[in-house]
């Protein structure tokens, strides 16, 4: 049987991934507030990545 074992990291991500599915599901009119910085970028970039290949179901507000 494998072992599957996530670093800490890998952990955070997916379970940020897991909240961004979850706030699509739930709410009517979600968005990803963005501001250009570190931490804007890095919440666009787990939403690109957590609705591969679609597009985002929500917008990014500027």
């Amino acid at each position: 049987m494998p072992n599957y074992h996530l670093s800490h990291l890998d952990q955070l991500e997916a379970e940020a991934i897991f909240i961004l599915r979850e706030t699509a599901a739930q709410f009517e009119n979600p968005a990803l507030l963005f501001s250009g910085g570190k931490d804007s970028i890095v919440m666009a970039w787990l939403a690109r990545k957590a609705f591969w290949p679609a597009r985002m179901p929500f917008p990014l507000v500027h």
